[in-house]
């Protein structure tokens, strides 16, 4: 009884503790099974390609950042999902910017925080900070950085999570263990040959990276980093398949706003972004018990808002149960819940007809700590499942030097971009008999 006792009374400690923030008492924590949550970022930067704090290799944003903008954009949420918060991310340069835009669109912020409880926090390099920096670069960034967030916010306020685009394992490790954060946007689910940064080869749900390489999956104690990592943006997984451009098709196609609104215009776009978000908030709900839809808006994209507001009503109206929150606290919840990787997450899609989400195809993903497996059959015409892909993450691994490539991709023995002789599409039965063992071990329906 006094074991019960004592297990109930530290149950509702951690809730205490989890549901104060900065000093004042933020929403009731949510549990992360029976519910479906929803996370938005959107990256406020002055350089396109913020390469380190005084070297750029993009364009200068500075024309498309101003605080009449922000205000549409901020405006835009509110009105599409009343109550919404959302999480800021800073480059640098934008949170030293001296000019009147940026000291403005940061008090706005600022005030956006007191006012919603968004969250404001920092990316290092304007994404893709190990393609150019060291190590040791990038954690004195993070430090630096949190650190402005800090002086800009007031009140004592820390961030409770970072946003990278990609992030290594060192930095996470650096984050959870020197600077107490325990939620990283540290990985873009399915990126290769696309963008600034390749990092194919991970878990597209929430997951504690290993020390060997931020891809991987921590397979136990030894090699745990406690940071929670997050995908950058909810994809369309039939698109996603597809190296890069290959046929034509944005493989990043899915919620975002480039590949949708600004390809294909509101109605198609829209059509897009909701085929995806129902991919997790109707079968995915179904099949994991708890479901999660992420999109990530920079703040300079010429896309019209109305298009975001669109989305988002959409999503109150067929889901009204969704809890829109920041990425730290979503972050925090999985982590209450998973002390370690023993996720099983799985996901079924027949494609929208939409881009390279190909209407005649059916793909199912299946995802633990051990390996990843996706299976692709063209339904219409009842063809036999076909695995293309099949990462294993108990093998070792290494991640390139920090600052020497723009890959770093953990590729397995199948993968879905089918860009090696060893990457061709093979039915079940023709795996090795080590690989059909293990695929066995979690799926004997299989």
């Amino acid at each position: 009884m006094k074991k019960i006792l004592f297990g109930f009374i530290s149950f509702l400690l951690l809730m205490s503790i989890l549901s104060f923030k900065n000093g004042k008492k933020s929403d009731n924590i949510s549990p992360l099974m029976g519910n479906r949550f929803l996370t938005f970022n959107s990256v406020i930067r002055v350089n396109q390609i913020e390469v380190s704090r005084d070297v750029n290799k993009g364009y200068d944003e500075r024309n498309l950042h101003t605080p009449s903008k922000l205000i549409e954009f901020r405006n835009a949420i509110e009105k599409g999902f009343p109550g919404a918060k959302i999480t800021w991310a800073f480059s640098w340069l934008a949170l030293h910017d001296t000019t009147s835009n940026y000291r403005k669109i940061r008090e706005l912020v600022v005030e956006y925080h007191y006012k919603y409880d968004d969250e404001v926090t920092f990316i290092p390099g304007a994404y893709f900070a190990n393609a150019y920096n060291s190590t040791e670069q990038v954690n004195k960034d993070l430090h630096d950085g949190l650190a402005r967030v800090t002086e800009i916010v007031g009140k004592g306020y820390r961030p409770i999570s970072v946003v990278a685009g990609f992030l290594s394992a060192p930095n996470q490790q650096y984050l959870a263990e020197k600077e107490g954060i325990h939620v990283c946007q540290g990985n873009i689910w399915s990126q290769y040959a696309i963008d600034n940064q390749d990092g194919e080869g991970s878990v597209c749900y929430p997951y504690y990276p290993s020390k060997e390489h931020f891809c991987k999956p921590s397979q136990g104690k030894d090699d745990f980093i406690d940071c929670v990592n997050l995908d950058g943006w909810s994809m369309d997984f039939l698109a996603a398949r597809r190296e890069g451009f290959a046929g034509g098709f944005n493989s990043r196609m899915g919620v975002g706003p480039i590949e949708t609104l600004g390809k294909y215009g509101k109605a198609t776009g829209l059509k897009e972004m909701l085929h995806t978000t129902s991919l997790h908030f109707d079968k995915g709900f179904e099949l994991n018990q708890f479901a999660w839809v992420t999109n990530c808006w920079e703040l300079s994209l010429p896309i019209d808002a109305s298009g975001l507001t669109a989305w988002l009503s959409e999503i109150k109206q067929r889901w009204p149960d969704v809890k829109f929150i920041t990425q730290g606290e979503f972050g925090l919840v999985w982590r209450n819940h998973y002390k370690e990787n023993s996720f099983n997450y799985r996901f079924e899609e027949k494609g929208s007809g939409i881009g390279g989400s190909d209407a005649n195809n059916e793909i199912r993903w299946f995802m633990n700590k051990t390996f990843r497996l996706a299976i692709l059959r063209d339904w219409q015409k009842n063809t036999p499942e076909m695995v293309i892909d099949f990462t294993r993450y108990d093998v070792k691994a290494k991640e390139p030097v920090s600052g020497s490539t723009r890959n770093w991709s953990f590729f397995g023995d199948i993968n879905q971009k089918d860009i090696r002789k060893q990457d061709k599409p093979v039915m079940l039965k023709d795996l090795p008999t080590e690989s059909k063992t293990l695929i066995k071990k979690y799926y004997p329906e299989l």
